[in-house]
């Protein structure tokens, strides 16, 4: 049985620390259509269901918390959170980034959007592409994984070590870089459509100057990128789920 003390309510407040940090920049969970409130209830609710399987390895640790100490492990905690948050968001950050790209790339770069997942508005084509990534997230129960992530860290990221910022580099650094591999990887097909059909689309335009080339293929170009998305897009969905999936089980 745990007593609730002034030293409970701090170890608690650590963990807060630790999950609030994580699900601030967590896909999902971060996104700006879900009210603050809302984000901050399940906050609590995460770290009232997490906090017994993890409280007695903190008592252990930190029988004794002075003031000064507390804030180190306060700043400490927030920060790994943050950093384990933002490295999921790096993901979906370079299949955004990609998404719009291959929209460009398919013809679809200036049709107006709406803000849907961020504040700024992306083409419709990216944001069906964004929303469907984050959609099975929970749909193929990440979102439990992102929970078994956060209290795995407690071992390789105990609360006594201090937060190491050459390793929070190392880190990103290493997400970034698999990342936007992966991202590249799922637009490729639209990389090779564009380079293919500008190619066969300038021949024709040196072939027939007098006949405005551009505006006549837009459509052929819009109809194609829309095959293209239309065979490609359940596999590459599932790469980058799978991809998604598997730094979350390393992690």
């Amino acid at each position: 049985m745990t007593f609730l003390n002034s030293e409970t309510v701090l170890l608690v407040f650590l963990v807060f620390c630790r999950i609030g940090g994580c699900l601030m920049l967590m896909p999902g969970f971060s996104s700006t259509r879900v009210p603050v409130q809302v984000r901050l209830f399940l906050a609590v609710a995460i770290t009232l269901a997490m906090t017994p399987l993890v409280l007695p390895k903190l008592q252990l640790a930190l029988p004794n918390v002075y003031p000064e100490r507390a804030l180190q492990l306060i700043v400490s905690e927030m920060l790994i959170g943050s950093l384990l948050g933002l490295i999921g968001r790096l993901f979906f950050l370079s299949l955004q980034f990609m998404a719009v790209a291959a929209a460009s790339f398919a013809g679809y770069g200036n049709l107006p959007g709406t803000p849907i997942e961020d504040t700024e508005p992306s083409p419709p084509f990216a944001s069906l592409i964004t929303v469907t990534a984050t959609v099975l997230i929970f749909l193929t129960d990440q979102h439990w994984e992102v929970f078994r992530a956060l209290l795995a860290s407690y071992n390789a990221l105990p609360v006594t070590t201090a937060f190491a910022a050459r390793f929070g580099v190392d880190q990103l650094t290493d997400a970034l870089s698999g990342a936007f591999l992966l991202a590249l990887q799922i637009s490729a097909p639209f990389v090779v459509y564009s380079l293919i059909v500008n190619f066969m689309f300038g021949i024709a335009n040196k072939l027939t100057p007098q006949i405005a080339v551009y505006f006549i293929s837009l459509p052929f170009v819009v109809a194609g990128g829309l095959f293209v998305l239309y065979f490609t897009i359940s596999e590459f969905l599932r790469l980058f789920i799978t991809g998604f999936a598997t730094w979350l089980a390393g992690a």
